[in-house]
């Protein structure tokens, strides 16, 4: 704690001392202030941010939301110096940051009053061991005591003991920690994390969240995080800045910020289901008006404690299925008794797959769901031929694929990966879609490009580089390349990471058009709403082994199956099962249907 103090007292003198300066900041207690910020990229037509005027406390724990594009990643950009210093552009206003202005003072100087974990974190890891990475940036600023800083950090971000492994070892939120850990060595007072948890399963982004709650409670370290899990923002954070067109809209209490339904959803967020539940309940009159709208489930289980399941019993109890489903389509892939195992430098091969036996079949919505590093990403990626499995064959449409080129298959199978911008090799749309036609000679290439562009709504974006795209734009782009082919499988990795409800709904039109385009269509998701919302058949991958296979009753009404492999149902799921256990309700709407206020029915 001594350097919190150190930077308080240091921080006090400042104050005192130049008082009048426009250097300084007015209060003790405001850690950042922002005076009509503007901001505009590089050839933009319209600023990103635009007369931005902010203060944030210290100790604050604060979540930033806003539809893609309204300037959050941006605004954080400014905070640690990056802009105007690294990205060049049209900068007006101020910025001071622990009583430094930012257009005074460089990155590095910066960096060691703001740390930053961005969204593709992984570009963040720069060295071969987990101590030797969260030591690094000390190391490089030339501290004596670089190796203790970086053992305090890793203590820090719960990655004590794993000082001495190799990072290639890490689970992927083990990974996001170690890129905390290695801007929490350097000594911020303030930790700003862009979408931390936005790719990781339930359990990894819980850990995540306790992490930063532990730093800014027990260490008072400033937390920002940008967010689009409103009931991560509910369970911790203190409060929500809302970005509008580049603007502060509003910065309020967390619980009060989220019981602005109406606002938030125009803005394209999603707040809590159960607080959604709870205003919709209220308009019906439902609910008292005069009611604190719930933001969590055990809130919910208080305000909603009068309304009683309309329907269910214990014939409704559903036991797992082990087995896939039956189908009367033919079988499209298939998996016999196949092991993948990855070689590893430091200790034993790693095991993803042992004698799996899976089989897709045409015409199927599948969703496949498990923790990170279950294997969902290495299954699809065997699919397409990018990776051979060690022992077993995989077959599509009944033949090997083993001793197949993966651009030889692509007329049968298709993998839109998870990062969009992966899929961008030409400098703009027009020929990123072309590309795969053009190659191989398919007769009127031109014209199935124009229609692609038209189907996924690209036309007036075709001469655009996909790389500087918007995030939605970039998904509906990676998927009309994904399809140009007309293949009769379609693989989608993570389709609805880090979009806000506007982008989200956007991807969900488009995955039920893919029947027009794409006989069979598989997503790799911790999107638990798309696949509850979406999925015919839900496969559940757990380690090595396919864990179950069946409807989404038949996975989510099974508790031990949730608990033993790491999954969560959709909130709306548990909101129900808190208020009657034998309640199955995925959505809202079957929320809304599934309860009533008449008086509690008799077990």
């Amino acid at each position: 704690m001594g350097d919190i103090e150190n930077s308080m007292e240091t921080k006090h003198n400042m104050d005192a001392i130049a008082e009048n300066n426009e250097n300084t900041i007015d209060s003790m207690e405001t850690i950042i202030k922002i005076e009509n910020l503007t901001y505009t990229y590089p050839g933009a037509a319209q600023p990103t941010l635009n007369h931005v005027h902010l203060e944030i406390e210290k100790g604050d724990f604060l979540a930033i939301v806003g539809n893609n594009g309204c300037g959050k990643s941006t605004l954080c950009k400014v905070l640690n110096g990056l802009i105007p210093h690294f990205i060049s552009g049209t900068f007006s206003g101020n910025v001071w940051v622990e009583g430094e202005n930012t257009k005074n003072a460089d990155v590095g100087t910066l960096a060691r009053k703001v740390g930053y974990v961005y969204q593709d974190f992984e570009n963040q890891i720069v060295r071969p061991t987990v101590l030797d990475d969260a030591s690094y940036a000390c190391l490089n600023y030339g501290m004596k005591d670089y190796e203790q800083r970086g053992r305090e950090a890793l203590h820090r971000c719960g990655l004590e003991g794993r000082e001495d492994e190799y990072i290639w070892q890490l689970s992927g939120g083990q990974t996001h920690l170690l890129a905390l850990a290695g801007a929490v060595a350097l000594g911020p007072e303030v930790l700003i994390l862009d979408e931390p948890i936005a790719q990781l399963d339930p359990g990894h982004a819980d850990r995540i969240y306790e992490v930063l709650r532990e730093l800014n409670e027990t260490y008072g370290k400033t937390i920002i995080v940008i967010e689009h899990h409103t009931e991560y923002i509910a369970d911790y954070c203190k409060h929500v800045l809302l970005l509008r067109d580049g603007q502060v809209a509003w910065m309020l209490p967390a619980r009060e910020a989220l019981a602005r339904v109406e606002e938030l959803q125009e803005s394209n967020i999603f707040p809590p289901q159960v607080t959604i539940a709870g205003f919709r309940l209220q308009k019906d009159g439902r609910l008292p008006q005069a009611q604190m709208l719930p933001t969590t489930v055990e809130e919910g289980r208080e305000a909603m404690a009068a309304l009683s399941y309309a329907g269910g019993s214990e014939e409704g109890e559903n036991v797992l299925q082990t087995s896939a489903p039956e189908s009367s389509e033919k079988t499209v892939a298939q998996f016999k008794d196949v092991t993948v195992s990855y070689r590893s430098v430091k200790g034993e091969p790693h095991t993803v797959f042992d004698r799996l036996n899976l089989s897709i079949h045409k015409g199927e919505k599948i969703a496949l769901i498990g923790s990170n590093g279950a294997g969902k990403s290495t299954l699809m990626k065997m699919m397409v031929g990018l990776l051979k499995p060690s022992q077993g064959t995989v077959e599509l449409n009944g033949t090997s694929v083993k001793n197949v080129k993966p651009e030889q298959l692509s007329r049968q199978i298709s993998l839109v990966y998870q990062n969009p911008e992966e899929m961008f090799i030409k400098d703009s749309i027009y020929s990123d879609i072309a590309y795969a036609m053009q190659v191989r000679n398919v007769e009127n290439w031109q014209k199935k490009t124009e229609e692609l562009l038209k189907r996924f709504r690209l036309s007036e974006l075709s001469e655009r580089d996909g790389r500087l795209l918007s995030g939605g734009q970039m998904r509906r782009a990676s998927l009309a390349i994904g399809v140009a082919l007309n293949p009769g499988i379609l693989l989608l990795d993570e389709p609805t990471a880090n979009l806000d409800i506007a982008t989200r709904k956007e991807i969900m039109r488009t995955l039920s058009d893919m029947k027009e385009v794409t006989d069979t269509v598989m997503i790799a998701t911790h999107d638990m709403q798309l696949v509850c919302e979406w999925a015919e058949r839900i496969i559940v991958l757990c380690q090595g082994q396919v864990a179950a296979d069946g409807t989404r009753d038949e996975i989510f009404g099974n508790a031990a199956l949730i608990s033993r492999v790491g999954i969560r149902p959709p909130e709306i799921f548990t909101m129900g099962q808190a208020l009657d256990r034998w309640a199955l309700c995925y959505t809202v709407d079957e929320f809304l249907d599934a309860f009533s206020c008449e008086g509690r029915q008799e077990e």
